[in-house]
């Protein structure tokens, strides 16, 4: 392409793109309180705040109409293992996305509508559906990465959990000062379900949310253990004692499994990429030789 044709391109796309970030990006839930805070008192305040909240409603309304229910909710789920960013709540994720693949798609057309060939739509389509996939791929990788991470710390935090428990302190008072400590994921979320026993959430319930918020594995054993252990009367003490074990051995499992697994993954690069360059470095020398004895003989 041409360079006005870039700046047509330019013109079109970097405006477009502005827009829909200003209408997508605003924390339209922190605007609408502030208006009311500032508002507060005069009579056109109701009035603002009432087609601020039609506004958001008929955005977030867009999003869900052209999102399937199922997917939605896989969608919620993997917010949830991520941790619920701020910057990207689900109403704003499910608009994100068809304009992100909507942008591409323009851009898309504009390149190739010169000259339309079928690989050249097949591009443009494929492009599209990964533009609309990527905010997915991106929320899985920091979700795995934040089960990660919560699989190193449980262990430590169970440890600390006992040791606070047999001084004498309950279990969500230990799992309070846990929270206090850490500053990873796990704490994060154990002072969440703190919270939501707070506003009257019960243990059970809260407990299963943590595990099912997080979806490890590790973390549900354990949840379910504290379950099972407040239901029978079962000292929590020596649950903690026994799944903080549990969990260090399956930790060292793991980083042994990995060791195992390292010879494997360094066999290719090892055969394709350094095997070669060392024989032909070793090798080399002699098959010049021999090539120009061979040659000389005749």
């Amino acid at each position: 392409m041409t360079t006005m044709a870039w700046l047509i391109v330019g013109l079109i796309v970097l405006p477009v793109s502005f827009l829909t970030w200003s209408l997508v990006a605003v924390d339209r839930r922190g605007l609408a309180a502030v208006r009311t805070n500032l508002l507060r008192g005069f009579s056109s305040g109701a009035a603002g705040l009432q087609a601020l909240n039609a506004d958001t409603k008929s955005v977030t309304s867009l999003g869900v109409r052209v999102t399937p229910k199922g997917y939605a909710a896989w969608l919620d789920k993997l917010l949830d293992r991520a941790g619920r960013p701020t910057q990207l709540p689900l109403q704003r994720l499910l608009i994100v996305k068809p304009s992100l693949a909507l942008l591409v798609a323009s851009v898309g057309i504009l390149i190739v509508s010169k000259n339309v060939t079928p690989p050249a739509v097949v591009y443009v389509v494929l492009a599209s559906v990964l533009a609309y996939f990527t905010p997915d791929i991106l929320i899985h990788g920091r979700g795995a990465e934040r089960q990660k991470a919560i699989e190193l710390e449980l262990p430590n935090t169970l440890d600390q959990m006992l040791i606070s428990v047999e001084a004498g302190l309950g279990f969500e008072t230990a799992m309070a000062r846990a929270a206090q400590n850490g500053k990873g994921p796990l704490a994060f979320e154990l002072m969440r379900t703190l919270q939501d026993m707070q506003v009257g959430r019960s243990r059970r319930d809260a407990y299963l949310a943590f595990a099912s918020r997080t979806d490890v594995p590790d973390l549900r054993t354990f949840v379910r253990a504290v379950v099972q252990a407040d239901i029978y009367g079962i000292a929590i003490a020596n649950v903690l004692r026994t799944q903080a074990k549990q969990m260090r051995v399956k930790r060292r499992q793991r980083a042994e499994e990995k060791a195992m697994k390292l010879p494997v993954k360094v066999l290719f690069p090892l055969m394709f990429c350094i095997l070669p360059v060392l024989f032909i470095v070793i090798i080399g020398p002699a098959v010049i030789n021999v090539m120009k004895n061979f040659v000389g003989a005749f």
